[in-house]
């Protein structure tokens, strides 16, 4: 063949970056998880919603503050081209969830307890547990405002980690108080780092008259003697703020949950007050919070409903699976039943059947496909079914399809005899080995 007429190299196209693919066997830690917060969730009377991945770009900017890491570099937007309406692939849920509940009425009918998983986005630099593209599981509760609630969901998650079997998790919690506690504080903390000016960063000096809360985030090593320093809002609260504080935590020691009050934590969102809580491990490094949320009773009317309290919180998907590797929890999904050997394309339409019947009685079933040569041979199969993991092979060869029987070897036990057995009596077979030896 001349150069000329040879075919031309494809550049090969990868995922963007920050961007992962979620690949068999890792998928099936993401299902199992998946499967046992779906389960957590029904026993919490929260129920599930679906929101779009693609939200206007406003909802962000006015929900989650305009002076935040979030909105003011991380967020993915764009304009659609076709009308010009500023769009943002959602970098978090709650904004999300609150629009849907006010667009389409949700609390009309009374309080409502919701819960989402789903992808969510931000332009960071990818690392270890922190990606562009990560994904959530989130509660939230709205219409709610005491503090038996945020009791309620801080307990959830708790209670996620215990069927988890991770233990290596800490509960911290504070409160931010109301609107005019927060003004005192917000005052406090100008005049606090303007005494210390010198020692600010040009991203501090920025924001501390937009929101001198983000202040406190900061992870310059020069800036932490005087953050430390700073006044703290819990020692601000008005005794309402400090009641709501104090019955929420009765109620956790109440259930034996552990938790540090932490005077620091603020959380990266404008919408949050009162509780605030992050769950947060040792083992991941710097990104070692896997969960955390709190009380925001002011977004909804933020967002243009009529005003309702509400509290909730989200998960690192992410985050949560590496730690449950790091503890040596395996989350695979169970093992295959039957692996079907089949020495010839034409037995098809006698096998299938009997594999469409073991798959209504709830076992897992793979099957042996030709190719254009035909079927593998018996010993290739064999070896193909021995490393799929199935604890039987169900063979059909040319003696059994003369017969209407199947031959069944145990692949996992070798001291379980090999039988051959009618078609007819498969059904019995099948219910006799739903539960996994």
């Amino acid at each position: 063949m001349s150069e000329k007429n040879s075919p031309r190299k494809v550049d090969k196209i990868v995922a963007v970056k920050g961007m992962n693919d979620i690949l068999p066997p890792q998928s099936a830690a993401w299902e199992t998880l998946e499967s046992l917060v779906r389960n957590l969730m029904r026993r919490f009377a929260f129920e599930n919603i679906r929101t779009p991945i693609v939200e206007p770009t406003a909802l962000f900017v006015r929900g989650l503050g305009e002076v935040t890491d979030i909105v003011e570099k991380e967020m993915y937007s764009f304009e659609d081209r076709l009308n010009g309406e500023a769009l943002t692939l959602r970098p978090e849920n709650t904004a999300g969830v609150v629009r849907a509940a006010v667009e389409h009425s949700l609390l009309y009918g009374g309080p409502k307890r919701l819960y989402y998983m789903g992808p969510m986005f931000r332009h960071e630099r990818p690392q270890r547990g922190r990606y562009r593209q990560f994904h959530q599981i989130g509660a939230e509760a709205l219409g709610f405002g005491g503090p038996e609630v945020d009791a309620e969901v801080i307990l959830m998650a708790h209670m996620m980690w215990q069927e988890l079997g991770l233990s290596d998790i800490e509960l911290q919690i504070n409160s931010l108080g109301q609107p005019e506690e927060r003004q005192l504080h917000r005052n406090a903390l100008i005049a606090h780092f303007e005494l210390h000016e010198a020692v600010l960063d040009e991203e501090a000096k920025r924001r501390l008259h937009l929101n001198p809360l983000r202040l406190l985030d900061s992870k310059n090593p020069a800036m932490q003697g005087v953050i430390e320093a700073a006044p703290k809002l819990i020692d601000l609260l008005g005794l309402e703020s400090k009641a709501h504080l104090d019955a929420v935590t009765r109620l956790l020691e109440c259930h034996g949950v552990p938790y540090r009050i932490n005077p620091r934590l603020v959380r990266g969102m404008d919408y949050y007050n009162l509780t605030v809580f992050e769950f947060v491990t040792t083992k991941l490094g710097s990104q070692g919070t896997v969960c955390a949320g709190g009380r925001y009773d002011y977004l909804i009317e933020q967002i243009g409903g009529k005003a309702a309290p509400a509290v909730g919180w989200a998960m690192g998907v992410e985050r949560v699976l590496e730690l449950l590797q790091e503890s040596g929890r395996d989350l695979s999904l169970p093992a295959l039943d039957v692996y079907a050997i089949i020495l010839s394309a034409e037995y098809m339409a006698t096998v299938m059947p009997v594999l469409a019947l073991l798959r209504q009685a709830g076992l897992s079933v793979q099957m042996q496909a030709s190719n254009p040569e035909g079927m593998p041979s018996l010993k290739s199969q064999f070896k193909r079914a021995d490393g799929s993991g199935a604890r039987f092979a169900f063979v059909f060869g040319p003696d059994e399809q003369a017969s209407r029987q199947v031959t069944i070897k145990s692949l996992r036990n070798s001291e379980v005899p090999q039988v051959t057995i009618s078609l007819s009596d498969v059904a019995k077979w099948a219910s006799q080995h739903t539960t996994k030896v």
